[in-house]
C-alpha cells in the first residue's frame, strides 16, 4: 500500500491505492465496463494474435498419375500396333503391293507383256527399261543375294524375275553410300540380285515379274515394302530355283547350252 504525498496548497486527505493481491485476476473497469485484453502471449494488457487462414493442401504427388498415364498410352499403342499387324497380315500380297505409292503394275496395264513367256537365244528387245517381263534367255542370272558390280544381261535377269526374284538396279553415278545401302538389302537374301544399269531415268529402279518401282534414294522405305510384298510372290514359276545361274557380268547374254543337243539349256527351265 502506498500513501500519496499531499500537493501544496490543498487540504486533501491522502488517498490510499490498493495493489492487487498476488495471483488475483484483474477486474473490469467499472467506469467503462471494458475488460482487459490479452497480448501476444495471452497475458492481460496485450492485443490478440491474428488468426491465420487455413490453406488447402494443393500439393499433390503427380508421379503416380503420370506413370499410370504413360503405361496406359504404351498399352494402347501395343494393342493398336497388334491390330494393325493382324490387318496387314490379312491382306493378300497383291493388296499390299497395291498400297505402295508409285508402283507400276504392268500385269494390269500390259497383261500381254507379263504373261508367262518363252525362252530364246541371243539379244532380245524389251519395251520397258529395265524390263519387267517377256521372252528371256534359257539361263537365269544367279539370284541368291548376288550383288554384281557391273551391268548384267537383261535376258538373264528377266528369267530370274520369272522365278520370283527382285532385281534392284541403279545408275552408275549413284553415291557409294547409297549403293552400299542397297547392297545390304540384297546380300544373303535368296531371290534377290542387284546390278548397275546405265541410262536409268531415275537413280534407282526395283522390279520383279510385272511390277516396277522407281525412286530417288536408297533410304526410300518403299523399296523394303516392295521386297516384302513381291519377292517370290510375283513368280510365275513358283518353286523355281535362283541358284546355279549365270554369275558372269556383261550385257550380252551368255548362251550356255545352245550348242548342246537339242539346243536347250541343261541348267533348268
Amino acid at each position: 500500500m502506498s500513501i500519496s504525498t499531499p500537493q501544496p496548497g490543498g487540504n486533501r486527505r491522502p488517498s490510499v491505492v490498493a495493489k492487487p493481491a498476488a495471483g488475483a485476476k484483474p477486474r473490469a473497469d467499472k467506469s467503462t465496463g471494458a475488460k482487459p485484453t490479452a497480448g501476444k502471449t495471452g497475458k492481460p494488457g496485450g492485443s490478440r494474435p491474428p488468426i491465420k487462414p487455413i490453406k488447402a493442401n494443393t500439393n499433390r504427388d503427380w508421379f503416380p498419375v503420370a506413370l499410370w498415364t504413360l503405361v496406359a498410352v504404351i498399352a494402347l499403342g501395343i494393342v493398336g500396333y497388334g491390330g494393325w499387324q493382324v490387318y496387314q497380315n490379312g491382306l493378300s500380297w497383291q493388296d499390299r503391293a497395291a498400297k505402295i505409292d508409285g508402283l507400276v503394275n504392268y500385269r494390269k496395264t500390259e497383261p500381254d507383256v507379263t504373261k508367262p513367256a518363252q525362252h530364246a537365244w541371243g539379244p532380245l528387245t524389251y519395251k520397258q527399261s529395265p524390263p519387267v517381263a517377256g521372252t528371256h534367255n534359257y539361263n537365269w542370272q544367279n539370284c541368291m543375294g548376288d550383288v554384281y558390280d557391273a551391268p548384267i544381261a537383261n535376258e538373264h535377269a528377266v528369267h530370274s524375275m520369272e522365278h520370283g526374284a527382285v532385281w534392284i538396279t541403279y545408275r552408275p553415278d549413284l553415291p557409294k553410300d547409297q549403293v552400299e545401302a542397297l547392297a545390304k538389302k540384297v546380300r544373303g537374301n535368296p531371290y534377290m540380285l542387284m546390278s548397275p544399269y546405265p541410262g536409268l531415268d531415275k537413280p534407282i529402279s526395283v522390279q520383279t515379274w510385272g511390277y516396277q518401282l522407281k525412286v530417288d534414294k536408297a533410304s526410300d522405305k518403299r523399296i523394303d515394302e516392295f521386297i516384302k510384298a513381291l519377292r517370290q510372290n510375283a513368280s510365275v514359276e513358283p518353286g523355281a530355283s535362283c541358284s546355279q545361274g549365270i554369275t558372269a557380268t556383261g550385257t550380252t547374254p551368255h548362251d550356255l547350252g545352245k550348242d548342246q543337243p537339242g539346243g536347250t539349256n541343261q541348267m533348268g527351265g
